[in-house]
């Protein structure tokens, strides 16, 4: 009887879900989707990778490929993340969606299935779990997200693992970790374990696929994600780093410890050295002790150490949104085969309250209930560690992190000073860029809810000016004239004039600028100021024409780009993402006769 009534249950959850969140993802087009299969199908037309990042670039090429009035980005994807969107770029959005849906159903009944094969669970009962999950469900579906295929492949490793196949299953971790940085810090798992062919083959595939990503970029562009992008990404920095509703430590450390005027202006107390300290000091000391614990309880079950391990994956994550607590599906199965009624209820009650639309997000509930599951899971392996060695781990990890706080805060100090230089703070603004300077005032490009915008700075007050696209690229060709700035709609690129003293915008026959001006020459003609990467990072530096002589302006790990001088040319107005995200930049002001320049 409980058999039959579980079997109507789980029939009528998929009914309620196949006919409702299902069917919305089917009809609507909705982030993240786009931005995979913009990226697929910039690929296919063999655009550089080193564009994709660039947020107003990837926002055109978007529209141009029948996506408007969303906004998109490419960061922090790895290189190969759009691959497996690669044969249904060639159909149109939301047709590729809905093959994409349709395989994730696919790929969600074939990790059900498995699981299923792993012990004592049946399907049905996986099934009802993966209900009780609904909200992370229902966001993977609407958003067309990536987290039901990477669930698939991290159960397919685990599988090939229990089923005694190591180079298989360290193939397919280094896949996942090609596809998603999620799955890396396998490799400790396999050395742990001292499953050493499957640690060769991880490495191996993901050898593999780094050579793919040459082959399909080039050397200059993968290298450009590796050194650019790539290290940002360990930071922790998501589109907003600040957003209470990406539940991760790192989030909730840059909102305690790190001020910025515009996204997180009063924090509990401003002390950069604490963030950059306390960040790799969490994350190392969780995944060192959970592969400690793995290698020294020889005799562990196989099932909890991997779970062990996923759990621990998923806490020192940068990702926390709602969609990616479906991967817990996976070691909550895992734990549930052995578990006794008690750690059962509770197991099963975590996955269902992490998967669950939480109230009182700015104290980041799903942080400290993932931290709690991840203590009781590794309770069984606690008297494996000896305080010796706890306390030598803890010292060199301390030690390490404190070096890496000490590089990390040098490097802030170098970045815009905040507090001096900002230019028009306004809450919650994410990009603020392209500073265009007239006798009307400045001018700039601005990211809204679902659109950039051009914002006009004047005599103290903000205006802003929304239109029927994207308005790109604000320039001020002459002081006393209008301002022109590019208008991307229905696929199509189009120049603008605005004109302040009347607030209207006409459409103009001029060639549509591109691509963004990495240089700008001082009102009296005697200096230029540019734009150059040659040093990594961009940075802009300030050459005297007279003298030819070059010193470079900005600092920071951080790109600092698009100068415009001030009409008296003793200013410099920048973009800078210093301390945000790679390629959301906020205003800067700095004064050239007493600047601090760097070597």
């Amino acid at each position: 009887m409980l058999r039959v009534a579980t079997f109507v249950l789980v029939i009528c959850g998929i009914s309620y879900f196949l006919f409702t969140d299902f069917r919305a993802g089917w009809i609507s087009s909705t982030t993240d989707f786009p931005n995979y299969y913009t990226a697929a199908r910039l690929v296919r037309s063999g655009e550089h990778l080193r564009n994709f990042y660039d947020w107003t670039w990837f926002q055109r090429q978007m529209n141009y490929a029948g996506i408007e009035r969303q906004l998109g980005a490419y960061f922090p994807q790895p290189p190969l993340t759009m691959l497996p969107m690669l044969p249904i770029a060639g159909f149109p959005a939301q047709t590729a969606k809905r093959i994409w849906l349709i395989c994730n159903l696919v790929f969600l009944g074939s990790t059900a299935w498995l699981l299923s094969k792993l012990g004592r669970l049946q399907i049905q009962h996986i099934a009802l779990l993966i209900l009780a999950g609904y909200t992370s469900l229902r966001r993977n579906f609407l958003l067309g997200q990536y987290y039901v295929f990477l669930l698939f492949l991290l159960t397919v490793t685990f599988y090939l693992i229990a089923r005694k196949k190591p180079i298989a299953s360290g193939i397919i971790a280094g896949v996942a970790f090609a596809l998603k940085l999620y799955s890396g810090p396998l490799l400790l798992y396999f050395v742990a374990k001292r499953n050493w062919k499957a640690a060769a083959a991880m490495v191996g595939a993901t050898g593999v696929a780094a050579a793919l990503a040459v082959a399909i970029f080039g050397w200059a562009d993968v290298w450009f994600y590796a050194t650019q992008i790539f290290p940002r990404t360990l930071e922790g920095v998501a589109a907003d780093p600040y957003n209470p509703g990406v539940q991760v430590p790192s989030t909730l450390l840059r909102r305690l410890f790190l001020a910025d005027p515009e996204l997180n202006p009063q924090p509990l107390h401003n002390a950069p050295w604490l963030l950059f300290f306390l960040q790799p000091l969490i994350s190392v000391t969780i995944i060192a002790f959970v592969s400690l614990a793995v290698a020294l309880n020889r005799g562990g079950s196989c099932h909890r150490d991997f779970a062990m391990f996923t759990v621990a994956l998923l806490l020192i994550s940068t990702s926390g949104a709602s969609y990616t607590y479906l991967l817990l599906l996976l070691p909550i199965v895992l734990l549930l085969e052995q578990a006794g009624i008690r750690e059962s209820l509770y197991l099963a009650a975590s996955y269902v309250v992490l998967n669950a639309s939480l109230p009182a997000a700015r104290l980041f509930p799903k942080v400290w209930l993932l931290f709690l599951l991840l203590i009781v899971v590794s309770q069984h392996y606690w008297s494996v560690l000896s305080p010796r060695l706890v306390a030598g781990t803890l010292g060199v990890i301390a030690l390490l992190s404190a070096l890496k706080a000490q590089h990390s805060t040098n490097d802030y100090r170098s970045a815009p000073d905040k507090r001096n230089q900002l230019v028009a703070v306004e809450k919650g603004s994410l990009f603020v860029g392209f500073p265009a300077i007239s006798r009307a005032g400045l001018f700039c490009q601005v990211q809204m809810r679902d659109r950039y915008i051009l914002r006009w700075l004047h005599d103290g007050a903000v205006e802003d000016f929304s239109f029927e696209g994207q308005a790109f690229h604000p320039t001020a060709p002459d002081p006393a004239g209008p301002i022109y700035f590019e208008l991307v709609a229905h696929a199509a690129s189009s120049m603008m004039e605005f004109d302040p003293s009347t607030r209207k915008s006409i459409a103009v026959s001029l060639p549509v600028k591109i691509h963004r001006s990495d240089s700008a020459m001082s009102p009296d003609g005697r200096k230029v100021a540019f734009t150059s990467s040659a040093e990594g990072s961009r940075q802009i530096f300030i050459k005297n024409l007279a003298t030819g002589e070059v010193k470079r302006l900005t600092g920071g790990n951080c790109n600092n780009s698009d100068p415009a001088w001030e009409l008296n040319g003793k200013a410099i107005v920048f973009a800078s993402d210093c301390g945000r995200v790679v390629g959301l930049p906020a205003l800067y002001r700095v004064d050239v006769d007493t600047a601090r320049f760097r070597r």
